[in-house]
């Protein structure tokens, strides 16, 4: 059972949120619990759909990014990012199993994505304070200034879902509703 309460439909969060999680079925052809759950800030909302809007124009592809978020969910024990990173994964990335359970230990089965999962796992791991090194090796991969720059936004993004979802301890519900 949710802490924090999960509206049951888009009508039942502020009038502020209708609009974005309209747009969210719309895309989605359902509007996740996570979703519904952030809605009751419109503001919070907004922002992490801005977020991910953006990053869907990165340099870092969307691959890389559900690496990273697996790797994020791993490290900050949140089972319900796990399982729709997972879920995306396989479903939208097109990640096999072994991928995933390296993703998911903080490293990637590619060489250039290993690279970039594993300085976000050392991101985590260290709360930003990474070494010259860690630096080094992700630009060693052929990473640039701006791939990092979205590795550490990919990682904000992902640690606060991680965060909403264990505060709210939100309920893992794969088939959705709108």
């Amino acid at each position: 059972m949710s802490r924090l309460a999960i509206p049951a439909s888009i009508d039942g969060t502020p009038s502020g949120s209708h609009a974005a999680l309209h747009a969210v079925a719309k895309s989605l052809g359902s509007v996740p619990n996570l979703f519904r759950l952030v809605a009751h800030s419109p503001a919070a909302l907004q922002g992490y759909l801005g977020i991910g809007a953006a990053l869907r124009g990165a340099e870092l592809d969307g691959r890389t990014q559900t690496r990273i978020a697996l790797a994020v969910a791993e490290s900050n024990g949140c089972a319900y990012c796990l399982a729709a990173h997972a879920w995306l994964g396989r479903h939208v990335a097109k990640l096999d199993d072994a991928e995933i359970a390296a993703n998911r230990g903080g490293h990637s089965n590619d060489p250039r994505a290993d690279a970039a999962v594993t300085f976000a796992s050392t991101l985590v791991r260290s709360r930003g304070h990474v070494t010259d090194a860690a630096l080094a090796a992700v630009r060693a991969q052929g990473w640039s200034d701006a791939a990092i720059v979205e590795i550490v936004l990919t990682v904000a993004l992902n640690t606060f879902t991680n965060y909403v979802n264990e505060v709210a301890r939100t309920e893992i519900c794969l088939l959705y509703t709108s």
